[in-house]
């Protein structure tokens, strides 16, 4: 069977960022000045510019403007500094990796693919490159298919490989689920979690393995990387085709200036590498970098341990309610000991041993339970080199379901499990996690600097007392500064589209944030890993309807101030004018996305 990725086949992933203590010390003098002068921004912002004739308007965009401010500081935060984690020789025996004396055996290693409804030809791409898998040293590598479709042609070709195969009677709990019925029939020491697109490189346990020499670390997250992704044509390549020698000369430079800029390339921003090269990477100095799932390495032990613990405290939580229940109902302040050790064992037997939290997030809710874990100190690790290739969403749909998963199940965590605020975790920890709420939180802050101008547009209102002298000293420096600050720290990245993208994202981040408030449960769909045919323009409905109303907004501003004497100053107009054609570049991308197909005939 042929795939529209087999022309893609012989793409290797680039290797991760250098490491720059220049750049890095260089990001951290502009990235301190930059906060400094934002802070006094923000300041000014509170109370001097406030047009109190407008409060309607102005307090939600100074709110706003407060809200993306506090996610700088923790994004600040998370990219301060590169500490990766020292890289040692894959251990021989499993000895190596344990703090108690133990038998000099082979390290025993299950690799999970869990699958539901994915093509068998796919599958069978992965479960062949595993076993392609290398180590310097005798190893036990045993590769399971986890199906949970209960397809006879899986076990087929289980079977036709030489590999195993778990079914099971029910899908509770979906892909954690899924994986607690393998986990229960195996025996690992560790466990490799792939996907059932995940294709390992051979390297994969011989660059991962070492890390588990020391036996605090739980479980090591490699970047995910998406071979599939259409490349695009360099803007340097392009401009040279239309504008000869010129052409190519002004493209190298807003290259130099801003990344690489590849035209026709991903519309989705696809490409992981500023998250796991970037946010994760930076994270191992607080060891916060957090499990996503495919790609990882796990330490058994440390997972049933943190099971364990877990079950422990919900029964635990459940029998002081239950109690104080009997007490309401009973009037006695001291409920009868077997009556409570029956309770007890009643929920016990009740409460299910979950390894792998039922969630739809339920990776980065087990990073959360070991980075808590107070008495073991569990320790993560980001290994910064590409080691194994997925499949990346081919169509808007795929992407939309894909990313409000992530965002609804994040949220869900917080709402309701304490991800920020758990106990022990430590400081730097807290941090890192509410860097990643907050930034699902952006949806509200970006739809109101999504609208803001418009009704400067439509109504010549300002939100500030004038767009004076005062303002353009308060901002201008702030702006500059910040840009200039996250220059050095994306060197080697392309920043905008990233930027944009999550400008247009504000539509699923409200969605997800409305369903987690509304308290319904967040759903564990399955990424279709196809491209799905059909229009998908009704999902970019509103990033479509800002465009246009921006465009409107600017022609009936400009026509108004021009010809009809409008309350509009030519200073807000500016202002205004930049700040709606930033909106309109920012939003159009996602709205191609809706209509494009990188599949080529």
């Amino acid at each position: 069977m042929t795939f529209y990725f087999d022309k893609f086949e012989q793409r290797r992933p680039e290797p991760p960022l250098p490491y720059s203590p220049v750049l890095e010390l260089i990001w951290q003098f502009l990235l301190t000045i930059a906060l400094v002068v934002g802070g006094w921004y923000i300041f000014w912002r509170w109370t001097h510019s406030l047009n109190f004739s407008a409060l309607w308007y102005a307090i939600p965009l100074v709110v706003a403007e407060t809200g993306a401010y506090i996610g700088l500081l923790l994004f600040a935060f998370n990219l301060w500094k590169v500490k990766d984690y020292p890289k040692q020789s894959p251990p021989k025996y499993i000895s190596e990796c344990v703090s108690h004396a133990g038998d000099d055996r082979l390290i025993v290693v299950d690799a999970f693919f869990p699958t539901f409804n994915e093509e068998i030809d796919l599958v069978k791409l992965s479960i062949r490159d595993a076993k392609k898998i290398t180590y310097p040293h005798s190893i036990d590598l045993r590769i399971h298919i986890l199906d949970d479709g209960k397809r006879a042609e899986m076990k087929k070709l289980a079977d036709e490989e030489g590999v195993g195969y778990f079914t099971r009677s029910s899908n509770i709990g979906f892909k954690a689920g899924n994986m607690r019925n393998a986990m229960e029939q195996t025996s690992g020491d560790f466990i490799l979690i792939c996907d059932a697109d995940t294709r390992p490189f051979p390297t994969i346990l011989e660059h991962t393995l070492g890390y588990f020499k020391d036996p605090d670390v739980a479980w090591v997250q490699t970047p995910q990387w998406f071979f599939d992704i259409p490349e695009g044509v360099p803007l340097p390549k392009l401009l040279k085709q239309w504008m000869g020698k010129p052409g190519h000369l002004f493209g190298s430079l807003v290259e130099k200036i801003i990344g690489p800029v590849k035209v026709g390339s991903d519309p989705f921003v696809n490409d992981p590498k500023m998250f796991y090269d970037l946010i994760q990477r930076r994270r191992n100095w607080a060891n916060a970098s957090f499990c996503c799932g495919a790609g990882s390495i796990h330490r058994r032990d440390a997972v049933m341990e943190a099971a364990l613990k877990s079950y422990s405290e919900q029964v635990e939580k459940k029998t002081e309610e239950q109690i104080k229940q009997l007490k309401r109902l009973t009037g006695e302040s001291n409920p009868d000991q077997i009556v409570t050790a029956m309770m007890v064992r009643g929920l016990a037997f009740d409460e299910e041993l979950t390894p792998y939290k039922f969630h739809v997030s339920e990776d980065i809710y087990t990073s959360i339970i070991l980075h808590s874990d107070k008495s073991r100190q569990w320790k993560s690790v980001l290994h910064p080199e590409v080691e194994s290739k997925m499949l990346s969403p081919q169509d808007l749909l795929s992407w939309t379901i894909q990313r409000f998963k992530y965002a609804g199940g994040t949220l869900d965590i917080a709402l309701h499990d304490n991800l920020v605020f758990r106990s022990g975790l430590s400081w730097s920890q807290r941090i890192m996690y509410l860097t990643t709420v907050w930034s699902y939180l952006g949806g509200i802050w970006n739809f109101i600097f999504l609208t803001a101008p418009l009704i400067y547009l439509f109504t010549s209102i300002a939100p500030v007392t004038a767009y004076s002298i005062d303002f353009y000293k308060h901002i201008l420096p702030f702006l500059i500064l910040t840009e200039l600050a996250f220059m050095a720290t994306y060197w080697g990245l392309a920043s905008y589209q990233a930027k944009a993208n999550y400008l247009s994202f504000f539509t699923i981040n409200m969605r997800a944030i409305w369903t987690v408030m509304r308290g319904q449960k967040i759903k564990f769909p399955i990424t279709p890993k196809d491209r799905q045919e059909g229009n998908f323009f009704h999902i970019v409905i509103p990033q479509f309807a800002v465009i246009m109303l921006t465009i409107f907004g600017l022609v009936f501003a400009w026509v108004s101030f021009l010809f009809f004497q409008s309350h509009h100053n030519l200073d807000g107009l500016i202002v205004n004018t930049f700040w709606g054609l930033n909106n309109i570049a920012a939003l159009s991308g996602i709205v191609f996305a809706a209509f494009w197909n990188p599949i080529e005939d």
